[in-house]
């Protein structure tokens, strides 16, 4: 590359990452005037690794998972059967119970639990115009995640978007924030959209009557990124030293990860009569979201 093309390369990327660091400040001075809610104590304290806890150790109903296609509804015992969001919650804080705190699935599934959590004090308030519209697209999302961890815990392999975070879940040059948003990638970059049709055939729907309560669940995961950036990347005084770090995760966007991901949902939607392509639009999307976050999970120096 030119010595002038080179210089001007670098001047357009300065002004990006001061504009990131400057939205950061501003997101950490808002997050000090509201009440703190600790996703990830000061120090992670390692606890006694177990064996995964199944779906039906929760409270509430157990299903064997089908496999997982472009139109498997994983732990549903029907297509019309909504288990309760406290269903979901009780198996993500046995989770978080039996993971060693270090654990990078741990760290995606603490971030996941926070959101879930809110999302169910949500409807408890009556904050969703449908609430059985949101808690339907809101568990046939969670089960996607979880049919992934039993996967893996039965010896299968989980969808290529998953692996990446399984493979490097104990990798010591991957930060807990990679691991964050690398299970934030999976789960919005494929699950989503996947969540979406699933919850339309439950209640027999179109995706356009989903629009308002995908967007609610989806601003709450946006709010809690911005959230997880502040709790876990270094503060302004090591960006220097954080450089590779900030640029890596600068380079993926939670919100344009759940526009695409509503486009995909209205996809296969259309797609639905077409089962073949559906497929193989799945297996695409799966692999898609996979690399970038084989990517994400770039280990770093210390």
């Amino acid at each position: 590359m030119p010595a002038a093309t080179a210089t001007e390369a670098a001047a357009s990327i300065a002004p990006r990452r001061a504009a990131r660091l400057r939205s950061v400040l501003r997101a950490a001075r808002r997050r000090a005037r509201e009440p703190a809610t600790v996703l990830f104590p000061p120090s992670f304290h390692p606890r006694p690794a177990g064996p995964f806890p199944r779906f039906g150790d929760a409270p509430g109903p157990s299903a064997r998972r089908p496999a997982q296609g472009w139109d498997a509804a994983p732990m549903a015992q029907s297509v019309h059967f909504i288990p309760s969001v406290d269903t979901v919650v009780s198996r993500m804080r046995a989770l978080d119970a039996s993971l060693p705190a270090r654990d990078g699935v741990a760290v995606f599934n603490r971030v996941y639990l926070a959101v879930t959590v809110e999302v169910e004090r949500r409807l408890d308030a009556g904050r969703f115009d449908d609430p059985r519209a949101a808690t339907a697209l809101d568990v046939r999302f969670a089960e996607r995640y979880l049919a992934a961890v039993d996967a893996v815990s039965d010896d299968r392999r989980p969808p290529a978007c998953w692996r990446p975070l399984f493979q490097s879940r104990r990798h010591p040059g991957v930060r807990p924030l990679q691991f964050a948003l690398a299970g934030i990638n999976a789960h919005v970059g494929h699950d989503l959209a996947l969540a979406v049709v699933a919850a339309c055939r439950t209640l027999g729907c179109e995706p356009a009557e989903l629009e308002d309560e995908f967007d609610r669940v989806g601003d709450l995961l946006v709010s809690l990124e911005e959230r997880i950036r502040e709790d876990l990347m270094p503060g302004p005084d090591l960006l220097q030293i954080a450089d590779p770090l900030t640029h890596l995760l600068g380079a993926w966007s939670l919100e344009r990860a759940r526009d695409a991901a509503w486009a995909a949902a209205r996809a296969l939607w259309a797609l639905r009569g077409c089962e073949d392509v559906a497929e193989a639009f799945t297996e695409r999307l799966d692999a898609a979201v996979g690399f970038a976050g084989r990517m994400l999970l770039t280990p770093l120096p210390d």
